[in-house]
């Protein structure tokens, strides 16, 4: 369960691996560890419980995705389609109740998944991911990968709050300011209207994320965009690294 916390005095970030005896599921349900998942049909009911590497601060509370409709939109990252990413539910409110930090607020939100059949860092170099919510209550999705082989592949998709969706052409790639691990960023934008960087939220040796404000389909928006790099994820000194970030439990 990896939980981000980026608000001013109140930052957490946790993610802690599990063996399987502390994973179950069934239909409605996903536990991991103290934390679980629930589905009522109408909602996704997150109850989180846990603790901060390092400092074993706690992070605990519920957070509520009530999803506008329910999307079975599935695109391949790759030429074969051993990745697939899609939007579960990409417009949606979401609800946010926390005892640990003393936190609460509502707004819009995104719930995709990405899976995969082998390992991630088998056909692809890096990718940047944005996504934006528009005025009209659309999320818009660009996803840019580039594989070890071959040319980029960038798949932009428009979600409707009624579940439909549609493709748009995605603005030319552009720079964007390296993190301070030195990680490239890129984005989506014309030389008129470029995307400029608003914050780093996260930045890491082989992970970033951040907010721009961009251009996406003739409107300004602020958009949530990640980019990874696969072979700094794979390189011995990061593996290294990850266990203590990323600390594991039976």
């Amino acid at each position: 369960m990896n939980v981000c916390l980026y608000g001013e005095g109140a930052r957490r970030w946790t993610m802690t691996e599990r063996g399987s005896d502390s994973v179950w599921r069934e239909r409605t349900q996903f536990l991991v560890g103290p934390s679980r998942l629930r589905w009522t049909g109408q909602a996704l009911i997150i109850q989180i419980d846990e603790r901060e590497p390092l400092t074993g601060r706690r992070v605990r509370g519920e957070v509520v995705v009530h999803p506008s409709a329910l999307s079975r939109f599935q695109a391949p990252l790759d030429a074969p389609g051993r990745h697939r990413w899609g939007p579960i539910a990409p417009c949606s409110r979401v609800e946010v109740a926390l005892d640990a930090p003393s936190l609460s607020w509502k707004g819009s939100g995104y719930l995709d998944s990405n899976e995969g059949d082998e390992p991630i860092d088998t056909p692809f170099r890096e990718w940047d991911w944005a996504r934006a919510t528009l005025a009209d209550g659309r999320t818009a999705v660009i996803y840019d990968v580039q594989p070890k082989q071959g040319g980029r592949r960038v798949v932009s998709e428009v979600f409707h709050p009624d579940g439909s969706h549609g493709s748009f052409e995605a603005p030319p790639r552009t720079g964007l300011p390296a993190s301070a691990w030195r990680v490239p960023r890129h984005g989506h934008g014309s030389a008129a209207q470029p995307p400029r960087l608003r914050r780093t939220l996260e930045d890491t040796p082989f992970y970033v994320r951040s907010e721009l404000d961009a251009h996406l389909m003739g409107e300004r928006v602020v958009a949530v965009h990640e980019t990874l790099s696969l072979p700094r994820l794979v390189s011995p000194v990061v593996q290294a690294m990850l266990p203590v970030r990323m600390p594991r439990r039976a």
